[in-house]
């Protein structure tokens, strides 16, 4: 009987070390919200727009299978835009195929979580995805610009690919552009261009980044390139999602 008690003891004991040790662990994981757009209407075209598919499956899943938790909010809460184009059978890779076929995902993208119910300070960092959808309503939204100024006053990375440094657009911080003096890139006029959409999006990147005062460069029109400037990350096009989020990523790492 003795022996059966110490056993029981010891299994005890085991036990809550365990769940100690995984309540711990869930604690130190690294969280990042990502924010997509929820706008659906590519200017006056009468066609469809919202977010590019590659450009959120890819960073996902690059952070996700590392362990990040990730959650994500629109302005409008819910299932968000998808651009069309970026479900063509020509746009897909490895990543979005994963993703038609991840029901758990899937079910979180159905239901994101409104942008001004998020608070920055439960996140480790902030990932903007692309698509020409953020050029019309997260450049302007006024949540969605203070949260960007939140994390970055609070020296969280602020991650953005393809159109979404289009967010950047008015977030000051101390009375300055964010951008201003800063190493970046996003999507290039001659990128926009080769898409036929210079006349139709309400500004083009390049244009709005420089105007702000930032140092913007740029490799060949879909090549992979991506720019670090301490919290500050941005991507060039669809091909530099996953460069972007391994930057992130070591940025997290790095991070105590």
């Amino acid at each position: 009987m003795k022996k059966i008690a110490v056993f029981t003891i010891i299994a005890l004991t085991v036990g809550c070390l365990s769940a100690t040790a995984q309540k711990k662990n869930k604690k130190d994981m690294k969280k990042v919200l990502f924010v997509l757009t929820s706008h659906d209407k590519l200017g006056d075209t009468g066609e469809k727009t919202g977010y590019w598919t590659e450009e959120f499956a890819a960073p996902y899943y690059e952070l996700a299978d590392k362990g990040v938790q990730i959650d994500i909010a629109t302005p409008l809460g819910g299932q968000p835009p998808i651009d069309p184009k970026s479900e063509d059978p020509s746009a897909a890779t490895e990543d979005t195929k994963r993703l038609d076929k991840d029901t758990d995902v899937l079910a979180k993208l159905k239901n994101t979580h409104k942008l001004s119910d998020v608070n920055q300070a439960d996140y480790d960092a902030v990932f903007y995805p692309g698509g020409h959808g953020p050029l019309w309503d997260l450049a302007e939204d006024k949540t969605s610009i203070a949260l960007i100024e939140s994390f970055y006053s609070n020296k969280k990375p602020v991650a953005f690919v393809c159109h979404s440094p289009g967010a950047l657009k008015n977030v000051k911080v101390n009375g300055e552009y964010l951008v201003k003096g800063k190493k970046v890139t996003g999507f290039s006029n001659s990128e926009e261009e080769a898409v036929g959409l210079t006349k139709v999006v309400p500004f083009l990147l390049e244009d709005a980044l420089q105007s702000n005062g930032a140092s913007y460069s740029k490799i060949a029109d879909w090549k992979p390139y991506a720019v670090e400037d301490g919290l500050l990350i941005t991507g060039q096009n669809p091909a530099s999602s996953k460069l972007v989020a391994e930057k992130l990523l070591n940025q997290l790492n790095l991070k105590k």
